[in-house]
């Protein structure tokens, strides 16, 4: 073979390889962006480079994968909700101890889970990897946790603190609907709001009380009253 056709091969050995690379590189991209979400853009923006950020990323996968992470068994679930509802009716005459509570449960499921909760960086390190939708409502949770600590977060920042923890508790039980009027106890919790904190009508979340069963003269008491506008309740919406 001569020398440019060995050139040549070269070339297109070098140009085949760097192919089957970037494919890889961006085949590992799009199912890094499909599993982390916004936590995706979140790592890029915090190293300022996307390679870093992938590599973080699959460290995390690394790391969970090698934690015994496990689902709730239905009686803990069963039991968590009902907890987790206490906690909701506490919020109307105690709202900082219902968010302090609410951190608490939070974590106790994590633990419960498999997830190690020493470090809060690490904790949101590693939720991320499964719960990537909802990490972030738990960050600001936190956010506005501290801020109550210090003193500086009013009743309305406390509502929201405890609907972002409620979110991420949600997703921890792993069993969409737990938290809808099925419960038996006539609550219903609406979609938690953005991370972010904004909120639509479809994303206002409410607690309602069933009040529709029949009184005891056998007519119906009333159409569902939510308590997000009845004082007696206070506003959960």
């Amino acid at each position: 073979m001569s020398t440019g056709a060995i050139a040549v091969l070269v070339v297109v050995v070098i140009v085949v390889i760097a192919a089957l690379l970037a494919t890889a590189v961006l085949t590992r991209r799009r199912r890094l962006q499909q599993q982390f979400g916004p936590e995706y853009d979140r790592a890029v923006a915090e190293q300022n480079s996307r390679l870093r950020a992938e590599a973080e990323l699959t460290d995390r996968q690394r790391r969970v994968r090698k934690l015994d992470i496990r689902p709730l068994p239905e009686a803990d679930r069963t039991k968590y909700t009902a907890d987790w509802l206490a906690i909701q009716e506490r919020f109307v005459d105690s709202p900082a101890a219902a968010v302090t509570d609410a951190y608490a449960l939070v974590t106790t499921v994590m633990t419960e889970r498999g997830y190690p909760t020493g470090d809060d960086e690490q904790v949101l390190a590693d939720l991320s990897v499964e719960h990537a939708q909802t990490v972030g409502h738990f960050r600001a949770a936190q956010d506005i946790t501290r801020s109550a600590a210090a003193g500086n977060a009013a009743t309305e920042d406390l509502r929201q603190a405890l609907i972002h923890y409620r979110a991420l508790f949600a997703d921890l039980l792993g069993a969409p609907g737990t938290l809808d009027p099925a419960d038996g106890n006539g609550y219903s919790v609406a979609p938690a709001p953005a991370a972010d904190g904004t909120r639509d009508a479809a994303a206002t979340a409410e607690v309602t009380d069933k009040r529709d069963r029949p009184g005891p003269d056998g007519v119906a008491v009333g159409a569902p009253v939510s308590r997000s506008s009845d004082p007696e309740y206070g506003d959960m919406r």
